[in-house]
């Protein structure tokens, strides 16, 4: 039984109680009336006997009229009176009922409601409460503490979403080197290192890129009970033409990547080497497997920035697809049967971000009637220092 029912209950027993006490009351006085208005009636008839012996006919009449009237008289009034003392009592008490339960029960109804829903998990829908009410400091502070509680959950939350996308960031991109050290070995096998020098560029990139996967493998062990914005990226100052010339060197293999510079001169931006790298790695590695074709890197200044282009000449990505593709694990609508987890691009832009660069992806079209897509292009923008 709720507090509704309960209170309901209490104010209809003390009606009855003040009904019977008022009916009680009101029979008590109109036996005592009677019995007034018996004595009365003997005292008047003694009276009228005694007017009429001493020949007052007048008086004794006046006398005979007044006998019922007085005694109804007395006995109405009485009624009146308990009536109307009861049905104020009434009234009292259902006004002090409906204070007490609008203002003590019906709030501790509804605190004892929000107690089961933040039992049971639901921490969304507020306890709203004035603070002048008698548990609104109570309730003030069970609203604030269910506010640090779902904070706290979300938290939790985010900080197991962050650390399963860092998992997985990391284990794709430990997929690259892998990739490139079994593309240099394939190499190696097939005998195209035939040269002291090629041979020799053949086994740097695979040591170098056996270092990259204990890198990223450090950085998974670091990261597995960490979240997404504790991933290490340390910009420096590094000169754009001699990074540059090097992470060509090392992306290319099969010779299906372009380079060139329209930067003649020594040029300084703030990135993380090995990020950028990672980047480039990740951008190319996204044209290779979906575009199929060759890549072209075209580095250039506009407007004081210097920008780093990767293009290729594929099908492009659809343009409804194009505002979300950076988010993780989003994928195009265009790359069924290909193998993929949606971060690759993710990856790029988050660190793109934590070295303040901005990434942009486009598609490239012809200038004919036609407008066909020629390919994507995707532009790291820095700022020179």
């Amino acid at each position: 039984m709720n507090s509704k029912s309960k209170i309901i209950g209490l104010c209809s027993i003390f009606i009855v109680i003040i009904i019977l006490l008022t009916s009680a009351f009101i029979i008590w006085d109109i036996n005592e009336a009677k019995q007034y208005s018996s004595k009365q009636i003997n005292v008047d008839i003694n009276e009228i006997t005694y007017k009429i012996d001493n020949g007052d006919i007048e008086g004794a009449k006046e006398g005979i009229r007044n006998l019922p009237r007085n005694s109804g008289t007395i006995k109405g009034s009485s009624i009146a009176r308990y009536v109307i003392t009861g049905s104020v009592s009434i009234v009292a008490i259902i006004s002090a009922f409906i204070y007490i339960y609008v203002t003590i029960l019906k709030p501790f109804d509804k605190l004892s409601g929000f107690a089961s829903r933040v039992a049971a998990g639901d921490l969304d829908v507020p306890l709203e409460q004035e603070r002048g009410q008698y548990f609104g400091k109570f309730t003030w502070a069970f609203d604030s503490m269910r506010k640090e509680i779902k904070k706290a959950r979300d938290a939790e939350k985010t900080a197991i979403e962050n650390n399963k996308t860092v998992i997985a960031t990391l284990s794709h991109d430990i997929k690259t080197p892998i990739s490139s050290i079994r593309t240099y070995c394939e190499a190696l096998d097939a005998g195209l290192d035939r040269t002291p020098e090629k041979r020799s560029h053949y086994l740097n990139t695979i040591m170098e890129k056996c270092d990259e996967v204990g890198r990223l493998t450090d950085d998974l062990f670091v990261h597995s009970v960490s979240d997404m914005n504790q991933l290490s990226v340390t910009p420096v100052r590094i000169e754009l033409g001699a990074f540059m010339k090097r992470a060509t060197e090392l992306l290319s293999v099969d010779g299906n990547l372009g380079y060139r510079s329209d930067i003649k001169e020594e040029t300084f931006i703030k990135a993380d080497p090995a990020r950028l790298t990672q980047i480039l790695e990740n951008l190319v590695a996204n044209s290779g497997k979906y575009a199929g074709t060759r890549v072209d890197i075209y580095t250039h200044t506009d407007d004081g920035k210097v920008v780093i282009e990767v293009r290729d000449y594929g099908s492009g990505i659809p343009e409804e697809n194009l505002p979300f593709i950076t988010q993780k694990f989003y994928r195009g609508n265009n790359i069924e049967g290909i193998q993929g987890s949606g971060l690759g691009l993710y990856i790029c832009s988050y660190l793109a971000d934590k070295m303040d660069a901005e990434l942009i992806l486009n598609n490239v079209y012809s200038d004919n009637e036609d407008s066909v897509c020629e390919g994507l292009l995707a532009k790291i923008t820095f700022g020179a220092v």
